[in-house]
């Protein structure tokens, strides 16, 4: 066996990497798919064409080495998180469009579940907070509004997955309807303190129990590939949350050690160890992966829009005509010109939580020039990650050494540096920034004996990049300052 195969599933792109025996990538391959707008608020996907893409990207990757199934050790699967499909258990085919995890229209059920004073009871089961961000009030709506969805459900008809399960049933051809805990504790059903759905969550939400899949661990062998789409019999040995996978392939496995993902959102999962806390300042606790098949748990701060503030750039603004060509035109100005830019599209995530901020753009004068939009595009999200890491270390007695980062936009330099300014400790990049496919991977190759043990994968570590703080540290507070400033207009904008 030469290789895992690791199937990114994330929010704008499907991917398939494989790894070879020392945790380097062979081959890649990654399709983008469409993103539905269908109103206001509003994200859906296409949960065939999610799958579609997948299988195709995962033939594509075999194919650039030559590879067949049989030089598969596994398969691991990381997924965007909190993202709701449902589908008929006799035919396999979705009865809605994917509800994406960005999705807002569920905001007003929220806040009556908040005024209901139901948060409590709510938090202290799932580590979470009540907001649209999560599966159970997304999977309520569509029991609400698709015509006879409920009852269907209600007779066992219907399933009911976030992305790993939609994909593992159709690799399977229907015999595992399953998740793992990382993903089952983004749900606001699944007790993060006992690892179970709750029941008294499940009635919470009207979520009949008929529709849920079973939990399994990140790091076990849950059955085979069934289809002939090129992967026959290939062992499926990995599942966890995108963010879950990418704490685990940053090595981040003791208490207190940290990352960021710098994806679509970003997200800042901190390693709190095997015992349950809550948070004090906004921030969430999740189930962490775990390879030795017990409940370890992380802090985490949500930013719900990090890179994808870029392909608004491109998409939008038509600024750039790929998303690559946003570091070159952020460096042709040394700073922003006093722009400022909160991508507060879909709310504000951690450590606010406020679903109903706008999206501000200020400090915009007659000789203001693209370069310094995108510059300023590209410092909102390293303010928002010095804001939910600011949080973070609230609640810790030891000080950050460093923030490790991947992620699509952790390969800009430009960001990397003035991430490191702002927060004034220092910022290390592994060579591979791939780390939540990684960490996939990792988890279905430690599952099957493709690697030994963890320590096998500490030796394969390379070398790290290091961004050193360079600002003065009163010209990074003022900046934060004129950020915060900033922030509390966006928050303000729909009163």
């Amino acid at each position: 066996m030469s290789y895992v195969l690791a199937l990114d599933q994330g929010t704008t792109s499907s991917r398939a990497i494989l790894f070879n025996q020392e945790g380097a990538i062979a081959a890649v391959a990654q399709k983008e798919f469409t993103q539905f707008y269908p109103q206001q608020g509003w994200v859906e996907h296409d949960p065939m064409e999610i799958l579609t893409s997948q299988m195709a990207c995962a033939v594509e990757a075999l194919g650039k080495v030559g590879a067949r199934p049989r030089d598969l050790a596994a398969i691991g699967i990381t997924n965007q998180r909190e993202t709701v499909i449902v589908w008929d258990r006799s035919d396999g085919k979705p009865i809605h469009p994917a509800i994406v995890w960005q999705d807002r229209r569920t905001a007003g059920f929220c806040g009556e579940l908040e005024k209901s004073g139901a948060g409590e009871e709510i938090s202290s089961r799932t580590g979470l907070v009540i907001d649209p961000y999560f599966s159970a009030t997304k999977l309520r709506w569509i029991l609400d509004h698709v015509d006879g969805a409920r009852a269907r459900a209600e007779r066992g008809e219907l399933a009911f997955g976030t992305v790993d399960s939609w994909l593992i049933w159709h690799l399977t051809s229907g015999h595992r309807h399953v998740t793992d805990m990382t993903n089952a504790s983004r749900t606001l059903l699944f007790n993060v303190v006992e690892g179970k759905w709750d029941p008294e969550l499940l009635r919470i939400f009207a979520v009949p129990a008929s529709v849920l899949p079973d939990v399994v661990w990140s790091s076990e062998r849950v059955g085979e590939v069934t289809t002939s789409l090129g992967l026959g019999g290939v062992p499926l040995a990995g599942i966890a949350g995108d963010q879950q996978a990418a704490l685990f392939g940053q090595l981040c496995w003791n208490p207190g050690e940290a990352k960021n993902t710098y994806g679509t959102g970003c997200f800042l999962l901190q390693n709190i160890g095997t015992r349950f806390a809550r948070s004090k300042h906004k921030l969430i606790t999740t189930i962490a992966a775990s390879a030795a098949r017990r409940l370890e748990y992380a802090l985490e701060g949500s930013v719900f829009i990090g890179g994808a503030v870029v392909q608004w750039l491109r998409d939008n603004l038509r600024l750039i005509g790929s998303s690559a060509e946003v570091e070159a035109l952020a460096a042709a100005e040394p700073d922003t010109g006093g722009v400022v830019f909160v991508p507060a599209f879909v709310g504000l995530g951690a450590p606010h939580w406020d679903p109903h901020a706008g999206g501000l753009l200020i400090g915009l004068r007659r000789d203001t020039r693209p370069g310094h939009i995108a510059r300023a595009a590209l410092e909102s999200i390293a303010f928002q990650v010095a804001d939910v890491l600011e949080a973070v270390q609230s609640e810790t007695t030891s000080p950050l050494g460093a923030l490790r980062v991947d992620g699509g936009a952790a390969v800009n330099d430009l960001l990397m540096q003035f991430q490191a300014d702002i927060l004034g400790v220092p910022v290390v990049r592994p060579r591979v920034t791939e780390t939540t496919a990684l960490g996939a991977a990792y988890l279905a190759g430690l599952a099957t004996g493709f690697w030994g043990s963890a320590e096998d994968l500490r030796a394969k570590r390379e070398d790290d990049i290091r961004f050193e703080p360079k600002m003065d540290k009163s010209e990074a507070a003022a900046r934060r300052a004129r950020w915060h400033r900033a922030v509390e207009r966006s928050r303000s904008w729909n009163d």
